[in-house]
């Protein structure tokens, strides 16, 4: 993974993801020692759209492993206001660092930027589309959680067409297998094709899609909160009428398993209630903490510093 961007998850095999897992394992357990692993490094923040977990997540994970940071948060704070092109900022930035984290508002920006840079690139969101970082922390939490990615009925709810979080993961769950999706949302707001494309392009894996949350939410092992975003709305009467669609409250939590995981890649407006956060079913703290230790991983990996005392997988425990 020495110098490879990351811009989809596709960008990794599964034997690479398995390996991500397992090393921010090792680095939530060893944080002493891989303070230094990273020093001398620097690595470059370039958000072109507001974001405070993702972007405070990565620069978290380089300062904990001992490196610096350099960036921006907002295009209003880039040479994109004197009309520089994505290439050239990354051609000229590249010279600065030794890796970047792009956020865009447009689809297809990461992998502009991945194809000027000289240093490895790595995808903080690119409009709707992808949003491999986030994947990586909540395949981490259901690790965590259930000790397994695979064999596991996950809902997904609410905004499920804009949600680039909902795309990435359920694409790459398809790739690891043995998954049941239940799709739920409003008819304004289906999963698209190109991702039930993916679903059905899977033998071991099936979908559902359902409009109620309270009539499934009993058979999920995993319910996948999103938020219905205002800024992927070119109407806001249609934002305003579905935000409030779909809440997840005490009474609907009653409902669940004892064991079901609440994932949620926030922030949050209202679509989990307050009270749900003293359930011990509700993971999405703990998806946070997962983001930054699987940062600190993809990181460390791609600019080449190996953490000291860490072991990899042997290759017979991750083959496909």
């Amino acid at each position: 993974m020495i110098g490879k961007s990351v811009i989809t998850l596709d960008d990794l095999s599964v034997r690479q993801i398995r390996e991500m897992l397992h090393k921010a394992q090792y680095i939530d357990s060893h944080r002493k020692e891989v303070a230094h692993t990273c020093e001398g490094r620097v690595l470059a923040t370039l958000f072109y759209e507001p974001s405070t977990r993702t972007r405070l997540s990565f620069e978290t994970a380089m300062l904990r492993l001992g490196g610096k940071v350099i960036g921006f948060a907002g295009a209003q704070l880039a040479s994109v206001t004197k009309g520089e092109t994505i290439a050239d900022t990354l051609k000229t930035v590249s010279n600065y660092v030794d890796v970047v984290a792009i956020r865009h508002p447009k689809e297809g920006a990461a992998l502009v930027a991945s194809r000027a840079a000289s240093v490895p690139v790595i995808n903080a969101g690119d409009g709707g589309h992808m949003h491999p970082t986030q994947t990586l922390a909540d395949l981490a939490t259901l690790q965590s959680r259930f000790g397994r990615v695979t064999d596991l009925t996950v809902g997904l709810c609410g905004d499920l067409t804009f949600g680039r979080t909902v795309h990435s993961l359920i694409e790459t769950l398809c790739r690891f297998g043995n998954v049941n999706f239940v799709l739920i949302s409003p008819d304004e707001l289906k999963t698209p094709r190109y991702v039930l494309d993916r679903i059905d392009a899977t033998d071991s894996c099936s979908y559902v899609e359902v409009r109620d949350l309270a009539s499934v939410i009993g058979d999920l092992d995993v319910l996948y909160m999103t938020r219905v975003q205002k800024e992927r709305f070119f109407n806001e009467d249609d934002y305003l009428r579905l935000r409030d669609t779909y809440i997840l409250d005490a009474a609907k939590m009653s409902l669940a398993k004892k064991d079901m995981a609440v994932l949620h890649p926030l922030p949050r407006v209202n679509e989990i209630a307050v009270e749900v956060d003293d359930d011990p079913r509700a993971a999405y703290f703990e998806q946070v903490k997962n983001g930054m230790l699987m940062r600190m991983a993809l990181e460390s990996s791609v600019v080449g510093d190996r953490l000291p005392g860490y072991e990899p997988l042997e290759s017979e425990e991750v083959a496909v």
